[in-house]
């Protein structure tokens, strides 16, 4: 599917990408082309991908890419099909790429097309509060509301029955039926991504959506970051509570419920029927099982497998928890 929010420079010739990587690959056919850059499970033949940690060797093992950004040690854990681009920093390397590919979501600029409703474009299928800014090629879905002094940006999309509060921001994303998102959320703004660059901090384009499933609740205060290269997910049925924060690429699983203050640290994979008490934090590319409940106030360092209650820092078995702070 294309890319609805972030137009798609390609298709680029591997010379070029060779070039502003400073490499000099001569055994290369420079003439090639790849059309986009996509993570290692996703990518297909006419594709670039990266691979930056054995932590993905299985998916690295499967891809479909034609080439892929990589390191000299990782190298031989991409399949015959994968001609590697051998860098010494891969993240850098591929913000570089996917900054080619996609010029637009290098900034997180307004969106300039937003403008006052047109309420006979919605005419009795929306409730506007005041001063709502839409932006273009918006669809917004029949007997929803929106309150006041909030802003829809370019192409996002809203279901049926939805609720926006005020002062909420919304761009890049795709929000299903009966979703509620309260007063003050900013959704789909970009990753808390940078990487140290000759003294500068390098900005990592996000390229993804947030994706918000049906009979979803979003509480006043929460961010959401869209994803970098995959979508953001906020699976069925999920509650989250006030002053929330969802970075880059986290999945969420359907009927979870997560309390206030909550962090949870980008690419983590929640699965189905979490429950999170208040301000704990969740560190970055972990997977937490199915069933799994964490205590307010802990701090999630390591995976948590199907079916456990863990509290603490760093989180650890609940009973475990228990007997140490009797």
């Amino acid at each position: 599917m294309d890319n609805p929010f972030f137009k798609n420079k390609g298709p680029i010739k591997i010379s070029e990408i060779l070039n502003i990587l400073n490499l000099k690959e001569n055994h290369l056919k420079t003439d090639k082309i790849v059309d986009d850059i996509k993570d290692l499970h996703s990518s297909e033949i006419t594709h670039i991908s990266f691979f930056h940690s054995k932590k993905y060797k299985s998916f690295a093992k499967n891809t479909k890419a034609s080439f892929c950004i990589t390191t000299e040690s990782l190298k031989n854990d991409l399949p015959m099909n994968c001609t590697p681009l051998l860098v010494e920093n891969v993240l850098v390397s591929t913000s570089i790429v996917t900054a080619k590919f996609y010029p637009d979501a290098i900034n997180d600029n307004f969106d300039c097309s937003c403008s006052l409703i047109n309420e006979t474009k919605f005419k009795d299928k929306v409730k506007f509060g005041k001063n709502v800014l839409i932006g273009d090629n918006v669809t917004i879905g029949e007997n929803c509301s929106i309150g006041h002094n909030s802003i829809i940006e370019k192409n996002v999309v809203i279901g049926n029955n939805c609720f926006i509060g005020s002062n909420a921001i919304i761009r890049n994303s795709l929000i299903k039926d009966r979703v509620k998102i309260l007063d003050n959320c900013v959704i789909g703004k970009h990753g808390f991504g940078f990487f140290p660059n000759n003294k500068n901090n390098l900005r990592y384009p996000h390229i993804g959506a947030v994706i918000i499933e049906e009979n979803c609740e979003i509480g006043c205060g929460s961010t959401i970051d869209r994803g970098s290269m995959s979508n953001t997910i906020i699976g069925k049925n999920t509650y989250l509570d006030n002053q929330i924060h969802i970075a880059h690429n986290v999945k969420i699983g359907q009927n979870s419920i997560i309390a206030g203050q909550v962090g949870i640290a980008g690419s983590s994979i929640l699965g189905n029927n979490v429950k999170i008490g208040g301000q704990a934090g969740i560190s970055g590319h972990l997977k937490i099982g199915n069933n799994v409940e964490i205590g307010g106030g802990s701090g999630v360092i390591k995976d948590i497998p199907d079916n456990s209650k863990v509290m603490g820092y760093p989180a650890k078995n609940f009973r475990e928890f228990l007997k140490e702070n009797r």
